[in-house]
């Protein structure tokens, strides 16, 4: 079957996108395929629709939008859906709903179009087979008719022999023009591949790590770039759109720094100019081993569950091989685009610690109103409460410097909602205290709530203080011990939030009841 015979090549691809009226769904196919760069910054975040969103990628996409708003460029998004066995329409859902929820975005895209419309790659499917042609045109590339069943002998043998060959053995390289024309027009089934100059060394400079050079013989082996199903390998639709959309400037992962010598080439083959390239630093656990699911969560959407905050995330992630001001590490989204300076990027690998995550996550939750935390917490708290009460909204005052995730709160507040389970009598005793010593001191904490519960906020906190001393010292005990039972009685824990704070939401009825519930619990303890 000849490359263009079937129709089905340059169908529309509406697998991820419902077409509209605008030119967002023109196929814009020139013979030509080489356009000027735009005098503008122009980089793009190119995801493949296989997995969930996760720190890595939203760093990459973070760093190109940072670098495009420092220099009034235009950052693109583009989905690189080629693997058409691994692409799934919910990721590419993911993809929208993680970007909108961390608040920064495209200003080019399937949701928004653009002039190099559409950015959607398996519905560019003509603009690769074009440029394939090209290329075959060229001498650059050649038809390949070895089966799967060829190459996995291929592979066999080597592995039998103890061979440190890999990849394709260039058996189709040679056939000629004329032969593999035939064989295509007699319906035989094919590939692509590119032709790797031999014997040379490719060149290409890095912004970060300088200039590279790389033996082609280290180099993949005659790539595939066109498959048998006339859709592109990852190489041949990177560099073509790269190249289509106008990129000047690829910053991404240190992982995909063995395929710059690849893509090198490719321009090379095409007579293009490559953009500029930046490898990014790569994301390490604590272990120094790239950050994996071993180390917590690394989906956007497991973060987001746990209850950081996007604009803490997004402060951490942008500090991940990266410097702004010293001395400084809290930044808005928009003093961080202002501040953003490519060469201020970091060589050497970024560790991901969540404890200073978590810190993050607590300065920006305690940088929030009452109201606007519990906004945040209520869909967290739903099993407790099914909407925003004030004493909801007042409890958040009592927790906000104890938590570090929003997940943490419910458990936090759960007692002023609903009566906590009994204790066990020895979690009421303070330091080296009896059982009848406890008793005593829970009764002389009771007398203290229609104290508190009376009055005003500021004569409430001066009178709990002086009442409270007081109290502590006609007994004998530091004023710590007296309000462990009283404490424990109330919350249900030995360890809380602030005891007045509590007692004054709980109010004086709920509040006595439970101490009563807790001396006869202990009483009878006591006559045992």
């Amino acid at each position: 079957m000849a490359l263009f015979e079937n129709s089905s090549y340059f169908a529309y691809h509406p697998k991820y996108y419902t077409p509209t009226t605008d030119s967002h769904c023109t196929l814009n196919i020139s013979p030509v395929l080489r356009y000027p760069y735009p005098m503008e910054i122009r980089n793009r975040y190119a995801p493949s629709p296989t997995g969930l969103q996760h720190i890595g990628g939203v760093r990459t996409a973070l760093f190109n939008y940072l670098f495009a708003k420092s220099q009034g460029g235009s950052f693109i998004l583009r989905i690189e859906d080629t693997d058409q066995t691994r692409s799934e329409p919910v990721f590419i859902q993911n993809l929208f709903d993680t970007f909108q929820w961390l608040g920064f975005h495209w200003d080019e895209g399937p949701d928004v179009g653009g002039s190099y419309a559409p950015y959607i790659q398996s519905e560019r499917v003509v603009l690769y087979q074009k440029a394939a042609q090209e290329l075959l045109d060229k001498d650059k590339a050649y038809h390949c008719f070895c089966s799967t069943g060829r190459l996995e002998n291929l592979r066999k043998e080597r592995e039998s022999a103890h061979s440190s060959e890999t990849g394709y053995d260039r058996f189709c390289r040679n056939i000629s023009k004329d032969i593999a024309g035939s064989r295509v027009k007699n319906g035989e089934a094919y590939v692509i591949r590119l032709k790797i100059p031999l014997g040379q060394s490719t060149h290409f400079h890095d912004h970060l790590l300088g200039d590279i050079q790389w033996k082609n013989e280290d180099v993949n082996p005659d790539p595939v770039l066109l498959k048998s199903d006339g859709f592109p390998t990852y190489h041949l639709a990177n560099v073509v759109d790269d190249h289509l959309m106008g990129v000047t400037h690829v910053l991404r992962a240190q992982e995909w720094l063995p395929s710059a010598p690849l893509h090198t080439i490719i321009y090379e083959s095409f007579g293009w100019e490559p953009p500029k390239f930046c490898h990014l630093p790569m994301v390490m656990g604590n272990d120094g081993k790239k950050l994996s699911k071993r180390h917590g969560a690394t989906s956007i959407d497991e973060f987001r569950r746990q209850g950081y905050l996007p604009e803490a995330l997004l402060n951490y992630i942008a500090l991940l091989g990266a410097s702004y001001e010293e001395g400084r590490d809290v930044y808005t989204l928009e003093e961080l685009a202002a501040l953003f300076n490519i060469d201020k990027l970091n060589k050497a690998p970024a560790v991901f610690d969540y404890k200073k995550l978590d810190w993050f996550n607590g300065l920006y939750i305690r940088a929030k109103s009452n109201e606007e935390l519990s906004e945040l917490a209520l869909p967290y708290c739903k099993g407790l409460i099914k909407e925003n009460t004030a004493l909801f909204i007042d409890a958040m005052a009592l927790i906000r410097e104890r938590v570090s995730l929003l997940s943490e709160i419910p458990s936090k507040i759960a007692y002023l909602f609903e009566d906590p389970p009994l204790p066990e009598p020895s979690e009421f005793f303070p330091r080296k205290a009896s059982l009848a010593k406890t008793v005593e001191l829970l009764e002389l904490g009771r007398s203290l709530i229609s104290i508190v519960c009376k009055k005003s906020d500021e004569e409430a906190e001066a009178s709990f203080k002086e009442e409270s001393a007081k109290a502590a010292a006609s007994v004998g005990v530091k004023l710590g011990d007296l309000m462990m039972p009283l404490r424990v009685a109330i919350t249900g824990a030995r360890v809380s939030p602030p005891l007045l704070g509590s007692l004054r939401l709980l109010g004086e009825e709920k509040a006595l009841a439970r101490v009563k519930k807790c001396l006869s619990l202990l009483k009878a303890a006591l006559c045992k």
